[in-house]
């Protein structure tokens, strides 16, 4: 790779950092975990209450099954 090719991506690379630096300025970092960013982001979604109700089907059918307690 000839000089030339190399100053030409050093620029392009820091033409970016400057480009992603510029869209950080102003934005103050949020200190919460991350999954407390997202809560409730999808309440009232269908289709993400449809993939938790799944989701609860699937594990149970994981679950062992012991034998069934007789009725009184």
């Amino acid at each position: 790779m000839s000089v030339a090719e190399l100053e030409k991506r050093v620029r392009a690379l820091e033409e970016e950092v400057a480009r992603l630096r510029r869209r950080l300025q102003g934005r103050e970092m949020d200190s919460r975990p991350w999954w407390k960013q997202i809560a409730g982001s999808f309440k009232g979604d269908r289709g993400f209450v449809e993939a938790m109700r799944l989701g609860r089907k699937y594990r149970q059918s994981l679950r062992p099954r012991g034998p069934k307690k007789p009725r009184r």
